[in-house]
C-alpha cells in the first residue's frame, strides 16, 4: 500500500451532492422528514451511559444518572406519545430489547399507533463494536428475533447502541435480514453500502439535530436546538427543489422529554408539521424511506 494511501472502509464511493438523484418521494414530495425516538434502558450500577452528571465514585451505584435516564421511560416518552399523536406525526422508534423486559407497555403503546420499530441492540450499557464476531452476530440476531416474536413483524432497520460498529457490522446486519442502517451520518440522502453478500442501505441519521450531542455534550440551549431544527428544515426544503433529500430529528425522552424542553419541542414540531405534501414535505419513517429508495433500483 502506498505511504500516502489512507485506509478506506470500502463500503461506498465518494459522491458529491451535486450528482443529483432524479426521483421524487411519494406524493411528488421532495423532502422526507422523520422523527427518531430512542427508547433505551441501562443496567443499574454498571455498564456505559451518557455522562449527564459526574459519575458516582467507584463501587457506589450511580443513582443520579440512572434515575435521570429512567425519567424518560416513566414520563418523557409518554409525553412524546401524546405530542406525536396531537400533531399526527409518525415516528421511527429505536428500541433496546431490554425495554421488553423493563417496560414493554411503553414500546407497545408506540407500536399501537403504527410507528416503525427499529432495532437498537439489547442495552445502551454495552458497545457492539467491542464484541467478538460471534457475540456481535448473536446480539444482532437475538435482538431481531425478540422484536419479531413480540410484535409479529421483523424490524427493517438498525441503529447500534452508541453507534458502535466493528469492521464487520454492515455485513452482519445485511446477513441477519436488515435492509438499512442508521449508523452512518455522511450525507443528506440514502446511500447503498456494499457488504459481502449484497447491499445495505444507509439512511441519514442526525448527529447535529440529535439532542444528546447537541444539548448534553455541546451544552446548546433548547431555544438554540429549536432554531437549529427550523433552520435545518427550511434550508433542506429549499435545497430539495433540485433533488430528494432526507432530514432526521433524533430525540431521547429523558432529555427533551423534560417539561421545560418539551414545551418548546412541541411548539417547533407543530410549526414544522404544518408543512405537508402540498409544500413538498413527506413526514415519514426511515423504513418507508428505505422501501421507496429500493423501488427506484428495480
Amino acid at each position: 500500500m502506498p505511504l500516502n494511501h489512507l485506509r478506506h472502509h470500502e463500503r461506498f464511493d465518494y459522491r458529491p451532492i451535486t450528482d443529483r438523484d432524479d426521483f421524487r418521494w411519494p406524493g411528488d414530495t421532495r423532502l422526507a422528514v422523520y422523527v427518531g425516538i430512542n427508547l433505551e434502558h441501562f443496567s443499574f450500577g454498571e455498564g456505559r451511559g451518557p455522562g449527564i452528571a459526574p459519575p458516582a465514585p467507584e463501587g457506589e451505584p450511580d443513582v443520579l444518572n440512572y434515575a435521570w435516564r429512567e425519567y424518560g421511560n416513566r414520563v418523557g416518552a409518554w409525553r412524546f406519545l401524546e405530542m406525536l399523536e396531537s400533531l399526527s406525526l409518525p415516528a421511527g422508534v429505536i428500541a433496546n430489547t431490554s425495554i421488553l423486559d423493563h417496560c414493554p407497555e411503553l414500546l407497545e403503546a408506540f407500536m399501537a399507533r403504527g410507528d416503525e420499530l427499529i432495532g437498537h441492540g439489547h442495552t445502551n450499557a454495552e458497545r457492539q463494536g467491542q464484541m467478538s464476531p460471534a457475540d456481535e452476530a448473536a446480539l444482532i440476531a437475538r435482538s431481531r428475533e425478540r422484536l419479531t416474536t413480540h410484535f409479529g413483524t421483523a424490524p427493517e432497520g438498525w441503529l447500534s447502541p452508541w453507534i458502535s460498529e466493528s469492521d464487520r457490522t454492515p455485513d452482519l446486519l445485511q446477513e441477519a435480514g436488515f435492509s438499512y442502517t442508521l449508523n452512518w451520518s455522511h450525507d443528506d440522502r440514502p446511500t447503498a453500502m456494499r457488504t459481502r453478500r449484497g447491499d445495505l442501505l444507509s439512511i441519514p441519521y442526525p448527529q447535529e439535530l440529535n439532542d444528546i450531542p447537541t444539548i448534553s455534550t455541546h451544552r446548546v440551549s433548547m431555544n438554540e436546538f429549536a432554531t437549529m431544527m427550523r433552520d435545518q428544515f427550511f434550508e433542506l426544503l429549499e435545497q430539495s427543489r433540485h433533488q430528494p433529500l432526507v432530514m432526521g430529528i433524533a430525540l431521547h425522552p429523558w432529555l427533551t422529554g423534560q417539561p421545560f424542553r418539551l414545551r418548546l419541542l412541541r411548539r417547533v414540531l407543530a410549526d414544522l408539521a404544518g408543512h405537508r405534501e402540498a409544500e413538498g414535505v413527506w413526514w415519514t419513517t426511515p423504513g418507508a424511506i428505505a422501501r421507496h429508495v429500493a423501488k427506484q433500483a428495480v
